[in-house]
């Protein structure tokens, strides 16, 4: 079975809010991996890293779809739908160094 994500349509290019995880730049604190909230721009950290501020900004907001914020990747996953896009349309490049 194919699944898709009934969320894809409604993103939109954001802005990020920085180049580096928001709270743990607040806190001092490091992260393994970077990713963009399709919604409105933050950037948080991943879950393999300690804080996991990306899964913990979906469980404040609501908003489904992150995508990767590493250069050269353009993956994204939506927490609502479970589902991971290989690709996603938009906010596709490099974002940091």
């Amino acid at each position: 079975m194919n699944q898709t994500c009934s969320h894809i349509k409604n993103i939109q290019p954001v802005t990020p809010s920085g180049n580096g995880c928001e709270e743990c730049l607040k806190m001092g604190d490091h992260w393994v991996h970077l990713r963009l909230c399709e919604t409105c721009g933050h950037v948080g950290c991943c879950d393999n890293s300690k804080n996991k501020h990306a899964t913990k900004h979906y469980h404040q907001t609501g908003h489904p779809i992150i995508k990767s914020f590493e250069p050269g990747e353009d993956w994204g996953w939506c927490y609502e739908d479970e589902i991971y896009i290989e690709e996603l349309p938009v906010n596709v490049g490099d974002y940091h160094h």
